[in-house]
């Protein structure tokens, strides 16, 4: 993982995670952040993270990329598998904070929840014929079943959006066990968020979640989708931010 995407702003050090797609949708989120936070999009494809790899193996490569930028101790976002891969980040204390977006990894089988199955979905539908493609896309009924399940409300971006690019979007392999977070999360403020219209993620993944980690920062967003940060930025950037005063403050109480 040592494309940086993006580098911008001044102020403590936040790296982002975009999962797999468009890492636009992140856009309004990282112009916030950038106002007070020296902002850092990492990935290890022009559009984010390749669905195709393994968590274990892209902490590893974020590893290796916070040490070849010069980051020591960064705080660390990111959504459904770039959540993933940053709580991993955190169980082996390579960043300071971490805020997990829906993220992967509390499903009661790898690759089982249904937003998966409607993201693979979306995936397969980026190989149909433009005009196929396109009928699908002005339906009605595929609104609410894309556009409200995965950002909370209707259409809120174009959507062109949702058309993956066949070599960079997401993967339609089976799961595997490495999907599954297993770690927990002892020394580093931690906030896991999610979508409170998160249909295609059900509750049971944030209870999942709560039931193992009972000492971490679970927060529910109100009308937000399988992608929050797309829905609501503002309230986003506000999680991100109270996550990494929260360890700004840690910092400073040690240092004293």
């Amino acid at each position: 993982m040592d494309i940086v995407l993006e580098r911008r702003g001044r102020g403590p050090q936040l790296v982002l995670l975009p999962g797999p797609g468009r890492r636009d949708d992140w856009a309004p989120v990282s112009d916030l952040l950038a106002r007070d936070h020296e902002i850092l999009v990492l990935g290890d494809t022009p559009d984010g993270l390749s669905p195709a790899a393994d968590p274990e193996s892209l902490v590893v490569h974020l590893g290796l990329a916070l040490a070849g930028l010069g980051l020591r101790s960064p705080h660390i976002a990111g959504d459904s598998l770039g959540g993933l891969v940053a709580l991993e980040a955190a169980e082996r204390a390579l960043v300071a904070s971490a805020t997990a977006l829906s993220p992967a990894g509390f499903a009661p089988r790898p690759g089982s929840r249904p937003a998966d199955l409607l993201l693979r979905a979306v995936r397969l539908g980026a190989s149909l014929p433009g005009a196929a493609l396109e009928r699908i896309l002005a339906s009605p009924l595929q609104d609410s079943l894309r556009f409200r399940t995965l950002y909370g409300r209707a259409r809120p971006v174009d959507a062109e959006a949702l058309v993956i690019d066949p070599g960079t979007g997401w993967d339609t392999s089976p799961a595997r066990p490495s999907d599954r977070f297993t770690g927990v999360l002892a020394d580093v403020p931690v906030t896991l968020a999610w979508g409170g219209r998160d249909r295609p993620a059900p509750p049971e993944e944030a209870l999942r979640a709560r039931e193992r980690l009972p000492h971490v920062r679970h927060m529910w967003l109100p009308g937000g989708g399988t992608l929050p940060r797309g829905c609501d930025p503002e309230a986003v950037a506000g999680i991100i931010r109270n996550t990494v005063a929260a360890a700004e403050g840690q910092r400073f109480a040690v240092g004293s």
